[in-house]
């Protein structure tokens, strides 16, 4: 048995390949391109490497070219936390030296020793990977519009309260299309109680605005009007341009989320799995997506319910030594899951009575808000492992039966 351990970097890489008694059969120093993957599947294949018979690699990371080249075929790669690849490192030396040759060896010693210990990545279709990148991204965009959201607020309480007076009332706030096509209008308070009625409507219907659109100027034209305080006219003035540069960055933030949008809304059902998700209460495609990109469609990436549901973070962790024992929240996770949870067992609240009533019953025997959001994720992730493992969808009796009859 060979295994193989690769200390990646951007533009080179370091290979190791050992043997079962740990003597090291070859290491090589490919480049990051075409060529440098080519010269490493020579080398696997010069020690042995073949369809029937793949060895297994060890590498830091779950992305990239190299790593889907790696995952052509049956071969396994197991992606190991550089965390850990890290305290494997001081059980070959004592003195904390560290070189990419000599990490790519310790790699390759953690498949030998503890291979049974590391979970290869998981055999997902090609549909699911796409809309896990898709999901990914829109994710991040609707964190980077609410980052470029919260500067713009802090910038126009410095010089434009009466904008965030405007704005109060409407979802979204800053980031709906009005809001951004009357700072683009009025980037002062000055210009902004200048503004006719006239100019006003023409603003909110550039925005996309069709109805109540007199009694929405009124508003806003009293708004700005009323008496409000005011920097120097320079200082105003220098504001504002710095308003209509972040106000560039969030409208291209904004055009981003809503395009990724689109594209998860147009592939996520394509996919088998979609309508299992969406029969679930508080999951809309844009949450359902995101769930299937962290879980993927591989039916043996875990072993059982409780291995779901300690990835996504929403079990328990116990912490005994001697007379002393804990039950702390799990820090450990994939956040990106977890997060997704939390928004689902808050929208579930409100779309299913038997998850209200374990929500209420959490609460009452002292629970948190969070924490008993987060009993009712694990309650309601259990619940969707076994759906997707038997191909059945949602039923509100299932995971909820004396909840529901409570409510009644």
């Amino acid at each position: 048995m060979i295994y193989c351990g690769i200390d990646w970097a951007e533009k080179t890489h370091d290979v190791a390949l050992v043997d079962e008694s740990g003597q090291l059969m070859a290491k090589r120093h490919i480049t990051d391109d075409a060529a440098g993957y080519q010269l490493l599947l020579e080398l696997l294949a010069e020690c042995g490497d073949s369809e029937e018979n793949p060895i297994p690699v060890a590498i830091e990371t779950s992305r990239g070219l190299l790593v889907a080249v790696l995952r052509a075929g049956k071969r396994k790669v197991y992606a190991i936390n550089p965390m850990a690849a890290a305290r494997y490192r001081d059980r070959h030396s004592v003195s904390r030296k560290k070189s990419d040759p000599g990490d790519a060896l310790v790699l390759a010693n953690i498949l030998r020793t503890d291979m049974h210990a590391h979970r290869p990545l998981p055999n997902d279709s090609d549909l699911s990977r796409a809309i896990a990148v898709l999901a990914r991204a829109q994710q991040d965009s609707l964190w980077n519009r609410q980052q470029l959201a919260n500067q713009l607020r802090s910038l126009l309480r410095e010089y434009y309260p009466a904008a965030l007076d405007a704005f109060a009332t409407w979802a979204n706030g800053l980031c709906r299309p009005e809001a951004r096509e009357l700072l683009k209008a009025a980037p002062t308070p000055t210009r902004a109680a200048r503004l006719t009625r006239t100019q006003l409507q023409a603003a909110l219907r550039r925005a996309g605005r069709k109805r109540g659109i007199e009694a929405e100027a009124d508003r806003l034209r009293d708004v700005f009007r009323s008496e409000w305080a005011h920097q120097p006219p320079l200082v105003e003035d220098a504001l504002g341009k710095q308003m209509l540069a972040l106000l560039v960055q969030l409208e291209a933030a904004c055009t981003a989320a809503d395009q990724l949008a689109e594209a998860v809304e147009e592939i996520f059902p394509q996919h088998p799995d979609a309508g299992i998700l969406l029969s679930f209460p508080g999951l809309g495609i844009q949450l359902a997506a995101r769930v299937l990109a962290e879980i993927g469609d591989d039916r043996t990436r875990f072993a059982d319910a409780r291995g779901l549901k300690a990835y996504a973070g929403a079990s328990p962790v116990t912490r005994a030594s001697g007379k002393k024992s804990s039950i702390t929240r799990r820090w450990v996770k994939n956040d990106r899951l977890n997060h997704a949870g939390y928004l689902w067992a808050f929208s579930a609240l409100r779309h299913s009575p038997g998850a209200g009533a374990h929500y209420r019953r959490r609460r009452e025997v002292g629970d948190w808000h969070a924490a008993a959001q987060r009993n009712l994720f694990n309650r309601m992730i259990g619940q969707l492992y076994h759906c997707l493992q038997h191909r059945e969808l949602f039923d509100e009796h299932t995971p909820f039966p004396t909840d529901l009859a409570a409510a009644a």
